[in-house]
């Protein structure tokens, strides 16, 4: 009887053990690498979004969420994807990221679709993944540079800069970003005397700056990495004195940037996925309670991505993984309840009823046909630190 009672017992056990087991969720960004001052407000935004989802007891009938860290470091794709088959051998339902486009692009086919694992990412901004083969398990809650070169072109153009020397970084996003803005920026007549590729980690950038010094220009486009190059290229063309006056994409925009050069910046502008819009605002306060600076970039769009995943599961009542990839975008576009941050609980009590939502969150949340963010962009300038002027 004992012998009976036991077995019993654990059989329960084991089966209420299953039944409520934490559903593990990949974040895979570059905790080290030419981004990695950014990605700690990152990962804190994903993982506020889980938490929240966990902490609503409407989770899947009170599920709760593990997340699970992984490093893509941004630049090295054998790295990223190693990382991320550590993620699918863990079981996780589906990850949050990665961030820089080129691993983003590698983990994508080469772990993530293979094993049907959604990935939103909430950074990777290459138009070359809009048509990425991704067989309805890729997404993106941040624009396609596509656009974002477009308003980067716009605000030189406004600014009344004449010409301008651009560098990139020598990857998929660098030179994606480079071909976009030099097309724009010559379509509003401003002229372009060169365009000079830079390698990430080397300990002198005098070559390549003295190349972009000879070209000339108004302004130096600097489209890179503010940990990495794009540093390199800033600090040498400042201390040769070539340019004083610097026109920075989203991977230049961070205050790791603003500390080192300060007033040195002041003329230097850029932009950056964001929005002004009620989301905006209301994330701004939701991450302040929970000890996270929203201010830094893709912050929002790291929580957007976090809460699709876990609004996407209740939507089909299931952890499956193919069943999120068939309702992330039946939770991010109308018709439906607007959801924003800090409104996880209503979205998932809704969801279990069988009603309609529509995810706004921190980013106004809208999807284009392929799954990847319309979007919004904040200009921004320096005085001693980054200033938004304007959402565009």
């Amino acid at each position: 009887m004992r012998k009976l009672f036991i077995a019993a017992f654990m059989f329960v056990s084991i089966f209420g053990t299953k039944v409520m087991a934490d559903i593990k969720m990949g974040i895979i960004l570059g905790f080290t690498g030419p981004i990695e001052s950014l990605t700690p407000a990152m990962a804190a935004s994903a993982e506020l979004a889980f938490k929240e989802a966990s902490d609503s007891g409407s989770l899947l009938g009170g599920k709760k969420i593990e997340p699970v860290r992984a490093d893509s470091t941004c630049v090295d794709s054998a790295a990223a994807t190693a990382a991320a088959e550590g993620l699918i051998s863990q079981g996780v339902a589906a990850i949050m990221g990665a961030d820089c486009s080129g691993v983003t692009g590698a983990i994508a086919s080469n772990v993530a679709v293979p094993n049907g694992v959604v990935m939103i990412s909430p950074s990777a901004t290459s138009p070359g993944l809009t048509t990425l083969d991704d067989k309805g398990f890729f997404f993106r809650t941040a624009p396609s540079d596509a656009r974002g070169g477009q308003i980067l072109a716009d605000i030189t153009k406004d600014r009344n800069v004449k010409s301008v020397a651009i560098t990139y970084t020598n990857n998929d996003y660098g030179k994606g970003l480079a071909d976009v803005y030099k097309a724009a920026a010559e379509a509003h007549g401003v002229k372009v005397t060169g365009v000079t590729a830079h390698e990430d980690g080397k300990a002198d950038y005098t070559s390549e700056v003295a190349t972009l010094v000879a070209a000339g220009g108004d302004a130096l486009v600097v489209i890179g990495y503010l940990d990495q190059g794009g540093k390199g290229i800033i600090q040498t063309a400042l201390d040769s004195g070539g340019f004083d006056t610097f026109i920075l994409s989203d991977g230049m925009i961070g205050d790791s940037l603003t500390e080192n050069f300060g007033e040195a910046l002041s003329k230097s502008f850029g932009s950056i996925p964001g929005s002004t819009g009620k989301g905006a605002g209301v994330f701004a306060d939701v991450a302040k309670a929970a000890g996270i600076d929203s201010s830094g970039p893709y912050t929002g769009e790291s929580y957007d991505a976090a809460a699709l995943i876990v609004l996407a599961m209740q939507a089909g009542n299931s952890d499956d993984r193919a069943s999120i990839a068939k309702n992330v975008m039946k939770v991010a576009n109308e018709p439906g309840t607007k959801i924003y941050p800090g409104e996880l609980k209503k979205g998932l009590d809704l969801l279990a009823k069988g009603q309609n939502i529509n995810y706004e969150g921190a980013t106004g949340v809208t999807f284009t046909s392929v799954g990847e963010a319309e979007g919004s962009f904040l200009e921004k300038e320096i005085k001693t630190m980054f200033n938004t002027v304007k959402q565009r």
